[in-house]
């Protein structure tokens, strides 16, 4: 079996976030099962104005799925019950969107209009 087959990736997923980049990478074991990269990346600027990157890389495999899913879940849970849901990136940068707005913009009042 090819060397390379352990490092092939057979999907991958990008997410921008600001400062950061996340990389959601499936790839292959020698053994053609399959296991997750996740890497942060992060941009740093030198004093001369140029710039690296630093990366942080987990792997998880298949047998810590399930653990690592229920336990992502409820600390994404209990971060909203403390502080509250999360603001879409878009509202966060208009700044015509008051506070109220950004926290309860799935919110939807029925208004009947046969009275009027």
């Amino acid at each position: 079996m090819d060397e390379n087959k352990a490092q092939e990736e057979i999907y991958s997923q990008v997410v921008r976030a600001g400062k950061r980049t996340y990389f959601f990478d499936v790839r292959a074991t020698r053994a053609d099962d399959y296991y997750l990269t996740i890497t942060e990346s992060k941009k740093f600027f030198n004093e001369d104005g140029s710039s690296h990157y630093k990366k942080h890389k987990i792997f998880l495999y298949k047998e810590d799925f399930v653990k690592f899913k229920d336990a992502f879940g409820e600390a994404i849970r209990f971060i909203e019950d403390k502080k509250g849901a999360y603001v879409h990136e878009e509202q966060s940068k208009d700044p015509t969107v008051s506070a109220k707005e950004k926290t309860s913009n799935d919110e939807f009042t029925d208004v009947s209009f046969e009275d009027i």
